[in-house]
């Protein structure tokens, strides 16, 4: 019997992508190779990138800016908002001040800084665990915050208010969807791997999608806390047509976005390489 290639997949602990990741990592469909399953919050995974510790991961866009050398993009398994993203909270309306974020090399950090310079706000980031931001918000440990996640339908039930929403900047300067968070896998796995675990992805999105509510059950292990019924919204809005195959749409999203970043001097524009 021939040994089945171990791959070591990795993903955030978040509804979204443990819905996404339901079938491959639960026996639902069949797999030419077996998975090894990381799961940690995005900014470790980004990290965790550039030392080459994983096959396939969740990344942030942003990220990949500085990766593009070491993996490909697979067309399948994108986080992309379209009529909602990162936004910055207080418990006030007022200045940013020190801003809690959720890494450097989240997308969500990049849009924040392209924004506060497109609109002439300053600040002062405070990197920490995303799920930190909230209860450093409400201690005063910082003055406001930038929420990825579930945050972003959770914070007004802590007391906090929106002062800058990045999907509506973003949007206005676009009218393009907003592409935070792609799957991408290692240049050293041979092609052929590489194909059949894309075929792989589609078929574990196409059956999350197929198969909601056993879906959503799985993926409530990491909602922390939310209902089923808010488990079910976040995982579907980051879980849809999009992520099942990137469209030329999101191909351009990704380019504008390097484009803005480069011409503000933040980053080099990689070129993009996506496995179809």
């Amino acid at each position: 019997m021939v040994e089945k290639k171990v791959i070591k997949v990795a993903h955030t602990p978040d509804a979204d992508d443990a819905f996404m990741f339901y079938a491959m990592t639960n026996g639902k469909i069949e797999l030419p190779f077996e998975v090894e399953h990381i799961v940690k919050d995005i900014e470790t995974l980004n990290k965790m990138a550039f030392e080459k510790a994983v096959d396939v991961t969740a990344l942030s866009v942003h990220a990949y800016a500085y990766l593009s050398e070491d993996y490909r993009i697979l067309s399948a398994g994108a986080s992309v908002g379209d009529g909602y993203g990162p936004i910055v909270v207080s418990t006030e309306k007022g200045d940013f001040g020190k801003i809690a974020v959720p890494g450097k090399l989240t997308t969500a950090y990049l849009l924040l800084v392209l924004a506060c310079d497109d609109l002439g706000f300053e600040f002062e980031p405070v990197e920490m665990r995303f799920d930190q931001i909230i209860p450093a918000i409400k201690e005063g440990k910082v003055d406001s915050g930038l929420l990825i996640h579930e945050g972003q339908m959770t914070y007004s039930e802590h007391g906090l208010v929106k002062l800058l929403d990045l999907w509506e900047w973003w949007h206005k300067k676009t009218s393009l969807p907003l592409p935070l968070g792609i799957n991408v896998i290692s240049r050293d796995l041979d092609e052929k791997v590489q194909k059949e675990f894309l075929r792989a992805m589609k078929e574990s999105i196409k059956y999350a999608l197929n198969n909601v509510d056993e879906a959503v059950e799985f993926a409530m292990k990491y909602s922390r806390g939310l209902s089923k019924e808010k488990t079910e919204k976040f995982a579907k809005m980051y879980v849809n047509d999009y992520t099942y195959e990137m469209s030329e749409e999101v191909v351009k999203a990704i380019e504008v976005l390097f484009e803005m970043a480069e011409n503000k001097g933040v980053l080099k524009k990689p070129k993009l390489d996506i496995l179809y």
